[in-house]
C-alpha cells in the first residue's frame, strides 16, 4: 500500500505506541494502556500467565466478572473464585466484585480507564466500545491477555480505515442502535472486517456519548477492527473527573488516507430492526410485525441511564402486554443506584417488568432471560445468532430501547409512536 503524508486515528496511535511510523497494512509492536479480562475469558488466561512464571503487570489488568453473575451454576462459581484468587494472589487493585461493578465494558468507562489516543485490549469481542472516547480498543484471545498481563505489549496488524461522516441530528427516540443497525445492514456482516471505522462530522457533536458508546460497540458484527469516534468538546466533559491519569487528544491529518468514505444523515434515519438470525439482517422496524413472548432491555450496548430513560418515559403510567414477559437490567451499579434515584426502576416495576441488577444476563444465553423452543425476544443486544439467547429454534429481534419498550406494550414488534 502506497503511504502517504497524513495518518488515520488508528495509524497515529499504533504510531505512538509502537514508537513507529506506522500506517495501515503494517505489523508493530506496541504498548498497552489497560488489559481487561472477565469471568469467562478470565481463567484461560490466568492459568497460561501462571505457565510463565512472571511477575504481573498488575497496574495495567482490570478484572470485571459479569457474563454469570450472580454465579448461576458451580462451573461459573468456579470460574469467578479462579478470578478472585487471581487478584489476590498478583494484588490486582483493578478488580470489581459483584455489586461493585457490572457489565466489563460500562464499568471500563465509568471507572476512567479509557480516554482519547489510548491502546486498550480486552478478551472480549466488545471491548471495541471504547472508541467512541476516541480511543483503539479492541478485542483479543485469552492467551493474549496473558502474553498483555506479562508483557504490556502486542502485536498489532495497522488496519486500514473507513470514513464514516455523520450529519444533522436524531429525531426523537431514534439513536445510536438505529445508526448502526443501518450501516451493518448496508455494509453488511463483512463489511467492514479488519478495518477500522472513523466517525466524523457535524452529526458526530450532537450525539451523546451513550450513543457514541452504542455505534463503536457493535462495530465488530461488521467484522471491524475497531470504531473510533472523534474526541470533541463533549468527549473532554465526559472524561473529566473520572479519567485515570494523562492522556492525549488525536485527531486525522487532513491528508489521511481513507479505504472508503460512507455519509449517513442522522435526521432521516427511522427506527430499525436486526432480524434473525444476523445483525446484517435489517429492516425498518414499521415493516416487522411479529408477535413477541420477551422484551429485554440492558447489555454493554444499551444498557446506560439514557436506555433506561428512554424506556421509562415511553412505559410510564402503562402495563406490558400480557403475554410479553419484559426484563431490565442496568449495565452497571452505577446505573442501577442512578435508575433508583431518578425512580426509573420503581416505573419498570409498575409497569409489570422484571428489573435485576447489573449482569450480562440474557445477551449470551447464559441465565435470566434464556429462551425456549420457538419463542421470541426483542433486545436491545448486539447479537442475534442462532441460540444466542437460548434454544436454537428460539428467535431474537435486535432493536434500540425505545422499540423494545413499544414492543413490550403492544405485544409484538412496535415504534413508540404506536404507544405514546
Amino acid at each position: 500500500m502506497t503511504k502517504c503524508k497524513g495518518k488515520t486515528i488508528s495509524e497515529k496511535i499504533l504510531s505512538a505506541k509502537s514508537s513507529t511510523d506506522a500506517y495501515a497494512g503494517d505489523v508493530v509492536e506496541a504498548d498497552i494502556d489497560y488489559v481487561m479480562v472477565n469471568d469467562i475469558t478470565g481463567p484461560i488466561a490466568f492459568r497460561e500467565f501462571e505457565a510463565l512464571s512472571c511477575d504481573a503487570l498488575r497496574e495495567r489488568i482490570v478484572l470485571i466478572p459479569d457474563h454469570f453473575v450472580p454465579n448461576k451454576d458451580v462451573p461459573s462459581a468456579e470460574q469467578a473464585r479462579e478470578m478472585r484468587t487471581f487478584a489476590r494472589k498478583h494484588r490486582i487493585e483493578n478488580y470489581y466484585e459483584v455489586g461493585r461493578g457490572g457489565v466489563c465494558h460500562q464499568v471500563m468507562i465509568e471507572e476512567g480507564f479509557v480516554a482519547p489516543g489510548r491502546l486498550i485490549v480486552g478478551a472480549d469481542s466488545h471491548t471495541c466500545t471504547y472508541g467512541a472516547l476516541c480511543a483503539f480498543s479492541t478485542g483479543i484471545g485469552s492467551t493474549e491477555a496473558a502474553a498483555c498481563f506479562a508483557e504490556g505489549r502486542l502485536w498489532f496488524k495497522v488496519p486500514e480505515t473507513m470514513s464514516v461522516s455523520l450529519i444533522g441530528r436524531f429525531k426523537g427516540y431514534v439513536s445510536g442502535k438505529d445508526l448502526i443497525l443501518r450501516i451493518i445492514g448496508e455494509i453488511g456482516v463483512d463489511g467492514g472486517n479488519y478495518k477500522t471505522l472513523e466517525f466524523s462530522g457535524g452529526g458526530v457533536e450532537s450525539m451523546t456519548i451513550s450513543d457514541r458508546l452504542t455505534v463503536s460497540n457493535m462495530v465488530v458484527e461488521a467484522g471491524a477492527k475497531a470504531g473510533i469516534f472523534l474526541a470533541d468538546k463533549v468527549t473532554e466533559e465526559f472524561v473529566k473527573g473520572i479519567v485515570k491519569g494523562t492522556y492525549s487528544k488525536v485527531s486525522p491529518d487532513k491528508e489521511a488516507h481513507y479505504s472508503s468514505e460512507l455519509e449517513y444523515d442522522l435526521s432521516s434515519l427511522e427506527f430499525m430492526v436486526a432480524l434473525p438470525n444476523s445483525p446484517g439482517n435489517v429492516k425498518p422496524a414499521k415493516e416487522v410485525d411479529v408477535l413477541i413472548d420477551q422484551a429485554f432491555l440492558g447489555s454493554c450496548t444499551n444498557g446506560r441511564i439514557e436506555d433506561l430513560r428512554t424506556a421509562a418515559s415511553i412505559l410510564r403510567g402503562k402495563r406490558i402486554h400480557s403475554s410479553v414477559r419484559m426484563i431490565v437490567v442496568p449495565a452497571s451499579m452505577k446505573v442501577y443506584r442512578q435508575a433508583l434515584n431518578e425512580g426509573l426502576l420503581g416505573v419498570f416495576i409498575e409497569s409489570g417488568a422484571y428489573v435485576s441488577g447489573p449482569t450480562c444476563a440474557a445477551c449470551l444465553g447464559g441465565h435470566m432471560g434464556v429462551l425456549g423452543d420457538g419463542e421470541r425476544c426483542v433486545s436491545s443486544t448486539n447479537r442475534n445468532f442462532v441460540g444466542r439467547m437460548g434454544h436454537k429454534n428460539s428467535e431474537v429481534y435486535l432493536a434500540g430501547p425505545a422499540v423494545v419498550a413499544a414492543s413490550a406494550l403492544k405485544g409484538r414488534i412496535a415504534v413508540p409512536d404506536e404507544s405514546i
